[in-house]
Protein backbone atom coordinates (compact mmCIF):
# COMPACT_ATOMS: atom_id res chain seq x y z
CA UNK A 1 0.00 0.00 0.00
CA UNK A 2 1.30 3.57 -1.04
CA UNK A 3 0.25 6.67 0.03
CA UNK A 4 0.57 10.13 -1.38
CA UNK A 5 0.39 13.26 0.56
CA UNK A 6 0.59 17.01 -0.66
CA UNK A 7 2.61 19.27 1.79
CA UNK A 8 1.27 22.68 0.67
CA UNK A 9 3.44 26.04 2.51
CA UNK A 10 2.14 28.81 4.07
CA UNK A 11 2.25 32.69 4.57
CA UNK A 12 1.97 34.60 7.49
CA UNK A 13 -1.04 37.49 7.22
CA UNK A 14 -0.27 39.08 10.90
CA UNK A 15 2.20 38.38 13.45
CA UNK A 16 2.68 40.32 16.72
CA UNK A 17 5.56 39.36 18.81
CA UNK A 18 4.76 39.96 22.32
CA UNK A 19 8.01 39.41 24.58
CA UNK A 20 10.56 36.62 25.28
CA UNK A 21 9.13 33.34 27.02
CA UNK A 22 11.30 31.99 29.83
CA UNK A 23 11.75 28.70 28.12
CA UNK A 24 13.64 30.66 25.63
CA UNK A 25 11.02 30.95 22.95
CA UNK A 26 9.17 34.17 22.08
CA UNK A 27 5.23 34.54 22.53
CA UNK A 28 3.54 35.61 19.20
CA UNK A 29 0.11 35.72 17.92
CA UNK A 30 0.17 35.47 14.02
CA UNK A 31 -2.75 34.61 11.58
CA UNK A 32 -1.10 31.89 8.79
CA UNK A 33 -3.11 30.98 5.68
CA UNK A 34 -2.31 27.87 3.45
CA UNK A 35 -0.66 28.37 0.20
CA UNK A 36 -1.59 26.22 -3.06
CA UNK A 37 2.45 25.49 -3.37
CA UNK A 38 2.88 21.84 -3.00
CA UNK A 39 5.63 19.58 -2.22
CA UNK A 40 4.33 15.53 -2.97
CA UNK A 41 5.18 12.99 -0.39
CA UNK A 42 4.69 9.00 -1.08
CA UNK A 43 4.88 6.62 2.11
CA UNK A 44 4.78 3.17 1.73
CA UNK A 45 5.85 0.32 4.57
CA UNK A 46 9.23 -1.19 3.88
CA UNK A 47 11.63 -2.91 6.16
CA UNK A 48 12.44 -2.00 9.78
CA UNK A 49 13.71 1.25 9.65
CA UNK A 50 12.96 4.74 7.97
CA UNK A 51 14.48 5.53 4.98
CA UNK A 52 13.84 8.66 2.92
CA UNK A 53 14.72 9.62 -0.30
CA UNK A 54 14.36 13.70 -1.79
CA UNK A 55 14.34 14.47 -5.27
CA UNK A 56 16.44 17.97 -3.80
CA UNK A 57 20.22 16.26 -3.71
CA UNK A 58 20.78 19.43 -1.21
CA UNK A 59 18.55 18.64 1.11
CA UNK A 60 19.56 15.83 3.71
CA UNK A 61 17.50 13.05 4.05
CA UNK A 62 19.08 11.98 7.42
CA UNK A 63 17.85 11.59 10.97
CA UNK A 64 18.30 15.56 10.71
CA UNK A 65 15.12 16.01 8.15
CA UNK A 66 12.08 17.04 9.77
CA UNK A 67 10.26 14.09 7.59
CA UNK A 68 13.11 11.40 8.99
CA UNK A 69 12.32 13.03 12.48
CA UNK A 70 8.62 12.98 12.10
CA UNK A 71 8.36 9.49 11.10
CA UNK A 72 10.68 8.37 13.63
CA UNK A 73 8.81 9.67 16.40
CA UNK A 74 5.39 8.43 14.82
CA UNK A 75 6.67 5.17 15.11
CA UNK A 76 7.77 4.88 18.79
CA UNK A 77 4.96 6.79 19.68
CA UNK A 78 2.48 4.18 17.76
CA UNK A 79 4.71 1.62 19.06
CA UNK A 80 5.18 0.41 15.82
CA UNK A 81 8.06 -1.83 14.95
CA UNK A 82 7.95 -1.80 10.98
CA UNK A 83 9.86 0.75 8.68
CA UNK A 84 8.88 2.84 6.00
CA UNK A 85 10.09 4.35 2.82
CA UNK A 86 9.00 8.03 2.40
CA UNK A 87 9.77 10.08 -1.05
CA UNK A 88 10.22 13.88 -1.02
CA UNK A 89 9.28 15.83 -3.49
CA UNK A 90 10.45 19.53 -3.77
CA UNK A 91 8.90 21.94 -5.00
CA UNK A 92 8.78 25.02 -2.09
CA UNK A 93 11.40 27.10 -2.24
CA UNK A 94 14.07 26.43 1.07
CA UNK A 95 14.79 28.65 3.94
CA UNK A 96 12.31 31.58 2.38
CA UNK A 97 9.73 31.95 5.14
CA UNK A 98 6.71 29.33 3.70
CA UNK A 99 7.21 26.84 6.63
CA UNK A 100 8.16 23.64 3.55
CA UNK A 101 9.75 21.79 6.20
CA UNK A 102 6.88 21.95 8.74
CA UNK A 103 4.52 20.95 6.28
CA UNK A 104 6.41 18.00 5.25
CA UNK A 105 7.09 16.94 8.77
CA UNK A 106 2.97 17.37 9.26
CA UNK A 107 1.86 15.90 5.82
CA UNK A 108 4.89 12.37 6.93
CA UNK A 109 2.24 12.98 10.45
CA UNK A 110 -0.94 12.30 9.06
CA UNK A 111 0.24 9.99 5.95
CA UNK A 112 1.90 7.92 8.10
CA UNK A 113 -1.46 7.59 10.01
CA UNK A 114 -3.65 6.68 7.45
CA UNK A 115 -0.90 4.17 5.82
CA UNK A 116 -0.91 2.28 9.64
CA UNK A 117 -4.81 2.56 9.74
CA UNK A 118 -5.15 5.61 12.52
CA UNK A 119 -2.97 4.21 15.58
CA UNK A 120 -2.85 7.83 16.95
CA UNK A 121 -5.72 10.61 17.74
CA UNK A 122 -5.86 14.09 16.64
CA UNK A 123 -4.66 15.26 20.08
CA UNK A 124 -1.20 13.08 20.08
CA UNK A 125 -0.39 13.70 16.52
CA UNK A 126 -0.30 17.11 17.47
CA UNK A 127 1.51 16.69 20.48
CA UNK A 128 4.40 14.84 18.20
CA UNK A 129 4.19 17.94 15.81
CA UNK A 130 4.48 20.75 18.30
CA UNK A 131 7.55 18.61 19.35
CA UNK A 132 8.68 18.84 15.79
CA UNK A 133 8.77 22.60 15.62
CA UNK A 134 6.27 25.81 16.27
CA UNK A 135 4.34 25.68 12.64
CA UNK A 136 3.77 21.98 12.42
CA UNK A 137 0.79 22.17 14.00
CA UNK A 138 -0.82 24.41 11.47
CA UNK A 139 -0.19 21.95 8.68
CA UNK A 140 -2.28 19.27 10.59
CA UNK A 141 -5.11 21.51 9.73
CA UNK A 142 -5.85 22.97 6.24
CA UNK A 143 -7.44 26.36 6.79
CA UNK A 144 -6.35 29.87 8.12
CA UNK A 145 -5.83 29.53 11.74
CA UNK A 146 -5.17 31.76 14.64
CA UNK A 147 -2.06 30.69 16.13
CA UNK A 148 -1.02 31.76 19.47
CA UNK A 149 1.91 30.41 22.31
CA UNK A 150 5.32 29.98 20.51
CA UNK A 151 3.01 29.30 17.06
CA UNK A 152 1.70 25.97 18.22
CA UNK A 153 -2.00 26.48 19.46
CA UNK A 154 -4.07 26.85 16.18
CA UNK A 155 -7.91 27.97 16.14
CA UNK A 156 -8.88 27.31 12.28
CA UNK A 157 -10.61 30.40 11.06
CA UNK A 158 -13.58 30.07 8.36
CA UNK A 159 -13.67 30.67 4.92
CA UNK A 160 -16.23 33.57 3.25
CA UNK A 161 -15.12 35.04 -0.56
CA UNK A 162 -12.78 34.01 -2.58
CA UNK A 163 -9.92 36.63 -3.48
CA UNK A 164 -6.36 36.77 -4.88
CA UNK A 165 -3.37 38.10 -3.51
CA UNK A 166 -1.09 39.02 -6.54
CA UNK A 167 2.10 39.69 -4.31
CA UNK A 168 4.04 38.70 -1.00
CA UNK A 169 6.48 40.63 0.37
CA UNK A 170 8.53 41.29 3.25
CA UNK A 171 8.81 44.81 5.24
CA UNK A 172 12.46 43.66 6.64
CA UNK A 173 15.00 43.04 4.28
CA UNK A 174 16.65 39.64 4.45
CA UNK A 175 20.28 39.51 5.32
CA UNK A 176 20.96 35.53 5.06
CA UNK A 177 22.13 34.62 1.62
CA UNK A 178 19.92 31.57 1.13
CA UNK A 179 16.87 33.54 1.82
CA UNK A 180 17.37 36.36 -0.32
CA UNK A 181 18.47 33.79 -3.16
CA UNK A 182 15.14 31.77 -1.76
CA UNK A 183 12.98 35.05 -2.32
CA UNK A 184 14.54 35.47 -6.16
CA UNK A 185 13.77 32.14 -6.91
CA UNK A 186 10.37 32.61 -6.40
CA UNK A 187 9.82 35.96 -7.94
CA UNK A 188 11.70 34.24 -11.04
CA UNK A 189 9.25 31.34 -10.76
CA UNK A 190 5.73 33.61 -10.12
CA UNK A 191 7.11 34.89 -14.06
CA UNK A 192 7.82 31.48 -15.51
CA UNK A 193 5.00 29.50 -13.58
CA UNK A 194 1.84 32.20 -13.59
CA UNK A 195 -0.26 29.02 -12.11
CA UNK A 196 1.29 29.43 -8.45
CA UNK A 197 0.70 33.32 -8.05
CA UNK A 198 -0.54 32.79 -3.99
CA UNK A 199 -4.27 32.51 -4.46
CA UNK A 200 -6.04 33.50 -0.56
CA UNK A 201 -9.83 34.27 0.74
CA UNK A 202 -11.17 37.37 2.86
CA UNK A 203 -12.22 35.92 5.20
CA UNK A 204 -14.80 37.50 8.19
CA UNK A 205 -13.06 35.50 11.13
CA UNK A 206 -9.36 37.23 9.79
CA UNK A 207 -10.89 40.56 9.48
CA UNK A 208 -12.18 40.12 13.35
CA UNK A 209 -8.72 39.05 14.10
CA UNK A 210 -7.13 41.94 12.21
CA UNK A 211 -9.07 44.52 13.78
CA UNK A 212 -8.69 43.19 17.46
CA UNK A 213 -5.03 43.39 17.11
CA UNK A 214 -5.30 46.96 16.16
CA UNK A 215 -7.19 47.46 18.04
CA UNK A 216 -4.99 46.50 20.94
CA UNK A 217 -2.89 48.38 20.04
CA UNK A 218 -4.63 51.43 20.77
CA UNK A 219 -5.61 50.18 23.64
CA UNK A 220 -4.21 51.75 27.22
CA UNK A 221 -0.28 51.30 27.32
CA UNK A 222 -0.54 49.92 30.74
CA UNK A 223 -2.64 46.88 29.72
CA UNK A 224 -0.55 43.37 30.27
CA UNK A 225 -1.72 42.08 26.92
CA UNK A 226 -1.16 45.01 24.74
CA UNK A 227 2.13 44.03 22.63
CA UNK A 228 4.91 46.08 23.55
CA UNK A 229 6.59 47.48 20.26
CA UNK A 230 10.45 48.42 20.67
CA UNK A 231 11.13 51.89 19.82
CA UNK A 232 12.62 52.43 16.04
CA UNK A 233 16.38 53.04 15.68
CA UNK A 234 16.80 56.41 15.68
CA UNK A 235 13.42 57.59 16.51
CA UNK A 236 14.73 59.19 19.25
CA UNK A 237 11.27 58.69 21.45
CA UNK A 238 9.57 55.49 23.21
CA UNK A 239 6.45 54.29 21.03
CA UNK A 240 4.13 55.88 24.05
CA UNK A 241 5.79 59.11 23.35
CA UNK A 242 2.87 61.40 22.47
CA UNK A 243 5.51 64.06 21.66
CA UNK A 244 6.48 63.15 18.82
CA UNK A 245 3.16 62.92 16.77
CA UNK A 246 1.16 60.96 14.90
CA UNK A 247 0.61 57.30 15.86
CA UNK A 248 3.33 56.73 18.09
CA UNK A 249 2.98 53.45 18.95
CA UNK A 250 3.43 52.01 14.98
CA UNK A 251 6.54 50.80 14.55
CA UNK A 252 8.44 53.13 11.88
CA UNK A 253 8.70 50.72 8.00
CA UNK A 254 10.80 51.59 5.36
CA UNK A 255 7.81 52.12 2.53
CA UNK A 256 8.26 49.63 -0.44
CA UNK A 257 8.59 51.74 -3.69
CA UNK A 258 9.56 49.03 -5.66
CA UNK A 259 6.43 47.53 -7.51
CA UNK A 260 8.16 44.80 -10.18
CA UNK A 261 7.35 41.40 -8.93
Amino acid sequence: MTIEKKSPCKVNLLLNILGKRADGFHELETVMHPVSLFDRLTLSRAGRVVELTCSNPALPADASNLVHRAATAFLQAAKISDGVRIHLEKNIPMAAGLGGGSGNAAAALSGLNELFNGPLNGEQLHKIAAALGSDVPFFLQSKPALATGRGEKIESLEKRKPGTISKVFSTHPPTDARIVKAQQNIQVMLKERPEYVVTTSEFNDVKARLMAFHNRRKADPKDPNRPQLKKAPGSGSSPDDKSSGGDDDRPTLKRRTDTTP
